[in-house]
């Protein structure tokens, strides 16, 4: 189970990843901290920052460099419009997932299927 629980974080975390970055550009450990703040999303800079690498070569996100007022410069990330766009249409299946496991939870459609 260990290895499931792993690998649907990966996919989840991007997509919490996605929708955090929709309200507006910000920094790796702004980012961290703001998944850290929603209850059930353990991550680490480790976890992140190869995400923000990747959506970022795939042109899901645009980076800049910005002057820190308290230590070195910091890289801000924003979702492009490619990258807003992937953000819907990952909340889109999400949404379409949720709701199709909700429905298993609740009733199996074998047993819909039997009392027909």
């Amino acid at each position: 189970m260990r290895e499931w629980v792993s690998q649907f974080r990966r996919g989840l975390l991007e997509l919490c990843l996605l929708n955090l970055l929709s309200r507006g550009e910000s920094y790796g450990y702004r980012i961290v901290q703001g998944l850290r703040a929603v209850e059930g999303l353990t991550v680490s800079e480790s976890t992140i920052y190869p995400i923000l690498a990747r959506l970022l070569q795939e042109g899901h996100l645009r980076a800049r460099i910005a002057p820190s007022s308290g230590g070195p410069e910091r890289r801000y990330f924003a979702l492009t419009a490619a990258g807003s766009r992937y953000a819907e249409e990952l909340n889109l299946y999400w949404d379409s997932v949720s709701r199709a496991v909700r429905v298993l939870r609740k009733q199996s459609p074998l047993e819909k299927g039997a009392s027909e």
